[in-house]
């Protein structure tokens, strides 16, 4: 007979005890722990019997390197993912609400389905006829997707060829949408707390493993952007991604955080239209193409994202302040590092902008993560500041250090060879160890202006000769 067991979780971190409090001793988050009763039966192994022998293998026995994919043909999709779904995967994708998860999804599936991939798309929140309707509008309604609205973790393995046997057999992809609103029976726990969350997610990616199939789940996000539920979550998949977007512009991006079939932190850029999201084969040219000439605190970066450089325009905005705590607005980047910029602008340059209100912008709605991006910062906020334009064929990137130095970043080839290619004469880079070798990139010849410190930004814009110049 199954035991009753009672138990504490916090609903924000997992955390397990044994009686209830009013604050979270591991997280410390108030009014955060419930009680959940979880019927537990005694495992047959502890009553005498004996387990199943384990087969155990040598490290030199060789290894699976190449593993076959379900490829969508959704260019900016496959990328992220590393080169299509691998069967017998568990991929967990987030993103704020309204941003387009499940539009994402459901073409995804019909791409596939098209493809001779068995697909079934099972949603939680939304009836059969809302998804159908939301195919209709994506010109998708005659794709052979099977679609169904469930909640019941024991029948939606059933039906796809659980335990209990299915129809048609397994399923090649698997979409769960979302992983919040599933419940295993016996647990005495409403679905989305932490432990009908975890048992879920176990139980459906256990059985995808055993029968080869792919399995997409769909997270809520909490305030702060993080996946809700148990962290541990985020360990028992195979890849965690985040779809990403401001509602107020078209664009979004597809960023991978982990992946164990393929790179991370690579992203995938789409377009919300009318006909539902479309692919950018050149975000560099779309990020660019509103920008202004002759403008005070504007300058491109030449960032990598992943293996994908990118170019985006980072706009800055300094202006006097009455008010005793001057305002620091951040859109696309991490305040901290812009404290930082400012602290080292006024220390080490000697400007007179930490009294200012400073407001700055990555331009079309995408967050920047890598410290290149504080030599375009800095170059922004003294445009800004002394309401000099920068040169309009001019991109920058290095990262900046507490002494003022300039330090080298990665890939500074594949940076400069995608500013050549949108036609960009110029680029103000760190300087390097060696003396640069004069040579051709794709696009015609860039000229390369390195610098050490964070000072001759001033500098270099007045012509001052003892920069030190190269032509690549």
């Amino acid at each position: 007979m199954a035991r009753v067991k009672k138990s504490y979780v916090c609903q924000s971190c997992g955390a397990v005890s044994s009686r209830w409090a009013g604050k979270c001793e591991s997280c410390g988050e108030w009014n955060s722990i419930a009680e959940e009763v979880v019927e537990a039966s005694v495992p047959k192994g502890m009553g005498g019997a004996k387990g199943r022998k384990i087969d155990f293998v040598s490290l030199s026995d060789p290894a699976r390197s190449d593993y076959p994919r379900h490829v969508s043909g959704i260019e900016e999709f496959d990328r992220v993912v590393g080169g299509g779904l691998v069967p017998g995967s568990a991929v967990l994708i987030g993103g704020d609400p309204g941003i387009g998860k499940s539009t994402l999804l459901l073409q995804l599936v019909c791409s596939l389905s098209q493809k001779s991939v068995r697909c079934v798309y099972v949603s939680g929140e939304e009836a059969v006829d809302q998804v159908r309707m939301r195919a209709q509008r994506l010109g998708l309604a005659e794709a052979p997707v099977e679609l169904a609205s469930a909640t019941s973790v024991r029948d939606i393995l059933a039906s796809v060829g659980g335990d209990s046997g299915g129809d048609k057999g397994p399923m090649d992809l698997l979409i769960i949408d979302s992983i919040q609103t599933m419940y295993v029976d016996n647990i005495d726990s409403a679905p989305g707390t932490v432990t009908q969350v975890r048992t879920s997610a176990q139980e459906i990616i256990r059985h995808a493993k055993a029968r080869g199939m792919a399995v997409m789940f769909v997270g809520h996000v909490t305030k702060d952007g993080q996946i809700a539920g148990p962290r541990v979550l985020e360990h028992m998949v195979d890849t965690v991604l985040y779809f990403e977007g401001d509602r107020s512009h078209q664009f979004r991006i597809l960023r991978g955080v982990k992946n164990r079939f393929g790179p991370t932190d690579e992203i995938g850029v789409f377009e919300m239209a009318g006909g539902g999201l479309q692919e950018v084969e050149n975000p560099s040219e779309i990020f660019l193409s509103q920008r202004g000439e002759n403008v005070s605190g504007s300058a491109v970066l030449a960032a990598l994202e992943g293996s994908r450089p990118m170019l985006v325009e980072v706009q800055a905005l300094v202006a006097p302040s009455s008010l005793a705590s001057p305002r620091r607005s951040v859109i696309g980047w991490d305040p901290n590092r812009l404290a930082m910029i400012v602290a080292v602008l006024e220390t080490r340059c000697g400007l007179q902008i930490g009294s200012c209100d400073i407001f700055l912008n990555i331009a079309g709605g995408i967050r920047i993560n890598e410290p290149a991006a504080d030599l375009a910062v800095a170059a922004a906020l003294v445009s800004a500041l002394q309401n000099n334009p920068l040169p309009p064929e001019t991109v920058f990137f290095g990262e900046v250090g507490l002494a003022g130095e300039i330090r080298q970043v990665a890939q500074p080839d594949l940076r400069l060879k995608e500013a050549s290619k949108l036609g960009f004469r110029e680029a103000v880079v760190p300087k390097g160890k060696k003396k640069s070798q004069p040579k051709r990139v794709s696009g015609g010849a860039i000229r390369v202006s390195e610098i050490d410190h964070v000072q001759m930004l001033d500098e270099l814009f007045r012509g001052n000769s003892a920069l030190r110049a190269a032509v690549v």
